[in-house]
């Protein structure tokens, strides 16, 4: 964690992108690290929520491909979980993309997406809705606990 907080804002941009694709990470600890660390708050917002929109994106093509094998290989999904999205995403539409920033699902989401070859504007905006809300939130936390 330490070399991407050396990086500032792009060391941000990094972890989210990274988080939101193979790597099990937390950008989180990266984004209270850096807004405890004095950098502007709503600019880690859109710098986090710009890269973990764009990692979620990557995940939509790797979904897009169609290859089972390489979800599960590199993604660590596993067929069942998509096979549950599937349920949901039939049932709910199109905007269920937007809880692709959840934790341990938010990739099979995202790669469901793909799969399913949701439409490409529709997945990105809610998409980015999403993750946009997250990290509000998430500022917003911090921010409580900067009071403290």
């Amino acid at each position: 964690m330490l070399e991407f907080t050396e990086l500032g804002y792009l060391g941000l941009f990094l972890a989210s992108f990274l988080a939101a694709t193979v790597v099990p990470f937390s950008s989180e600890v990266v984004f209270s690290t850096m807004v405890f660390g004095g950098l502007n708050a709503w600019t880690c917002v859109f710098v986090a929520t710009a890269g973990n929109w764009l990692g979620g994106m990557t995940s939509y093509y790797v979904g897009k491909l169609g290859k089972m094998e390489w979800i599960e290989k590199y993604f660590h999904v596993k067929k069942e979980k998509i096979d549950q999205f599937l349920e949901k995403f039939h049932k709910y539409g199109e905007w269920f993309v937007f809880f692709s920033f959840l934790p341990f699902i938010g990739d099979a989401i995202a790669i469901a997406a793909g799969f399913l070859r949701a439409r490409w504007w529709t997945t990105a905006v809610f998409m980015l809705a999403g993750k946009f809300c997250r990290y509000v939130v998430w500022m917003y936390v911090n921010g409580l606990i900067l009071m403290i």
